[in-house]
């Protein structure tokens, strides 16, 4: 059974102002998320990232199309679904006047199962601020707040919208070994993230929304072979004869040279070639530089840029992805 699916969703929003047209937040949208892996959505703000979570957890209804989480209707199985979806959202609204550990205490009571309230508390980095009120925590202490009762009742499924905004690096690292916990222990995961770097090293596969529409997805190197983007290696020699060298090797596609200055560009990969990783780059980067020691050819200020996710989402949708 897939844990999360998005078929054809479709949800459209009035606008003030006669004659205005309706908003159109989604418009045919799918995805789908099996069991244990972590799935990405990626799109700018206004792109229906806010939307789809809402609709996968039931918050709200619809259009067209339909969601369904581990089977179940969020709406008409509202009641079930609660049992085994866990939600962090941003800016959640909770009570102020209670604290840390009272908030995660009284969560737990919602569900039949769940984990220790305590150790959960530790394990998000709140442990001295367990008796603080939510109203004095900073941003990012309410935002592992939200985390923390996304996960009380022990999940199958959650959805992370956000997951780190607001936490310095080093609780942000520890967050994202929390969603390697969570992949290990079987959970599903859609993380709704504009960290690039954040996506990379997470998620299984992404969607890339742009004005309520899908126009990618694919795992990271999937998309980056998508938008056409190759590795390159930049480096100086005198050597007339580098660039003819090098442009007969295997793993270079193109050779751009400005006076001493060479940019070596990757080859495209072979018909069909597919991976679940972002490609080896560093073997132009060998290869480059096994050929230049064989032809005895000095090279200096050798460099090697990989194509990134920014980059493909760059490419894909015409514009950079800023923070929400």
């Amino acid at each position: 059974m897939t844990a999360l699916v998005a078929q054809h969703l479709r949800k459209t929003y009035r606008t003030r102002g006669r004659g205005r047209p309706p908003v159109v937040a989604l418009d045919d949208v799918s995805l789908s998320v099996a069991p244990g892996e972590v799935a990405g959505v990626l799109g700018r703000n206004g792109a229906g990232k806010s939307t789809a979570v809402q609709l996968l957890a039931g918050a709200r209804a619809p259009d067209g199309g339909r969601a369904r989480v581990l089977g179940l209707d969020p709406r008409a199985d509202r009641r079930r679904v609660r049992a085994v979806l866990g939600v962090q959202l941003q800016g959640a609204d909770l009570h102020g006047a209670l604290t840390v550990r009272e908030l995660v205490h009284l969560y737990r009571s919602f569900y039949a199962r769940g984990v220790d309230p305590d150790r959960l508390v530790e394990r998000v980095g709140l442990g001295a601020s367990r008796d603080t009120r939510f109203e004095k925590l900073s941003g990012g202490q309410q935002q592992r707040v939200s985390i923390a009762l996304a996960l009380v009742g022990a999940p199958r499924v959650v959805i992370l919208d956000e997951l780190t905004t607001g936490l310095d690096p080093e609780a942000r690292r520890s967050m994202w070994a929390l969603v390697e916990d969570l992949r290990a222990d079987g959970v599903t995961v859609l993380l709704v993230s504009h960290l690039m770097e954040e996506v990379e090293r997470l998620c299984d596969h992404v969607t890339i929304l742009d004005a309520g529409r899908v126009v990618a997805r694919g795992t990271p190197a999937q998309l980056v072979d998508r938008a056409g983007l190759r590795p390159t290696v930049t480096l100086r020699t005198d050597d007339p004869a580098a660039a003819d060298l090098l442009a007969r090797l295997p793993a270079v596609g193109r050779v751009d040279a400005a006076g001493p200055r060479l940019t070596v560009t990757g080859a495209d990969p072979a018909p069909g070639a597919s991976g679940t990783a972002l490609p080896r780059h560093g073997d132009l980067l060998h290869e480059v530089g096994a050929a230049l020691a064989a032809a005895g050819v000095v090279a200096t200020e050798t460099r090697l840029r990989r194509p990134t996710l920014d980059d493909a989402f760059l490419t894909l949708t015409g514009s950079a992805l800023e923070a929400p």
